[in-house]
């Protein structure tokens, strides 16, 4: 099995849902983060003062998929959240060794 965890722009989130769903992934977990890469954040007015803005707004979604799945559901998050302009996020890939679901103490894909 492999863990997916994607960082993307917060207004992608539905598209990537929805794109995930289409590919017969049920379940995920998202979280609202805040972070930066190389854009090194931005720069606001407000109130007509100037500040920089280090750490801007993303989403972080997590997924848990059998490993013949993962390939299919990493294209399918770049396709549903690149915009093509810088801070479109990232994708790393883990292994997951194991998974357990509690109520029903399946294991493995099972649980997932």
């Amino acid at each position: 099995m492999k863990k997916i965890e994607a960082i993307i722009k917060p207004f992608k989130l539905e598209e990537v849902k929805e794109a995930l769903s289409e590919i017969g992934l049920e379940g995920m977990t998202v979280i609202e983060v805040k972070g930066f890469g190389r854009q090194k954040g931005q720069t606001e007015i407000y109130r007509g003062s100037e500040y920089v803005v280090d750490f801007l707004p993303k989403i972080k979604i997590e997924v848990v998929v059998a490993d013949e799945k993962a390939d299919e559901a990493v294209k399918t998050i770049i396709a549903a959240a690149r915009t093509g302009k810088i801070g479109d996020g990232k994708i790393f890939v883990l292994p997951v060794e194991d998974a357990v679901r509690i109520r029903t103490n399946e294991r493995a894909e099972a649980a997932v």
